[in-house]
């Protein structure tokens, strides 16, 4: 009989076993139907294809942003190489015009020193022939002809200045 008990609580357990699956099964079922009907999905789930879809579009999109921003980097180094050049054509700009500017100062003052002894040599004319007058009447007749080439030869006695 031992051998008959032995088998019969074996088959019991066995039973009990399949029945708390089964009930345990039941018990999931009847909870998921129950969340399902207090809160639904908003929307259905999205299949592995769309999904797959889609990242394969991002894929592209980043491939695509990949070469623009490749594409602003070159043109952001050409412009860097563009403002080094500019920049030191505007230094080699300021060095020549300092240069020009120092050229013109010292034009201006050899223009005034010019000047200045073209009028002390036409005082020191007038004054030459105005004293060359006085003393004889000959040299009157030399400065008339002397003071007519001057005439001729673009502009008199006459200070402009």
């Amino acid at each position: 009989m031992s051998k008959m008990s032995n088998r019969s609580r074996r088959s019991i357990t066995v039973i009990a076993v399949a029945a708390s699956l089964v009930l345990g099964f039941g018990a999931i079922q009847a909870s998921a139907a129950w969340t399902q009907s207090v809160a639904p999905l908003p929307a259905a789930p999205v299949s592995a294809e769309t999904l797959q879809a889609r990242l394969a579009d991002e894929a592209l999109r980043s491939a695509s942003l990949v070469d623009q921003l490749a594409a602003l980097t070159r043109h952001s180094d050409e412009l860097a190489t563009a403002l080094t050049t500019a920049q030191a054509r505007i230094s080699a700009d300021d060095d020549q015009a300092a240069q020009l500017g120092k050229d013109l100062a010292a034009a201006k003052a050899k223009l005034a020193k010019l000047e200045k002894s073209i009028k002390r040599a036409r005082t020191d004319r007038i004054v030459v022939t105005s004293t060359t007058s006085t003393t004889s009447g000959a040299a009157r007749t030399s400065h008339r002809e002397e003071h007519d080439e001057d005439e001729h030869e673009g502009g008199g006695d006459h200070d402009d200045d």
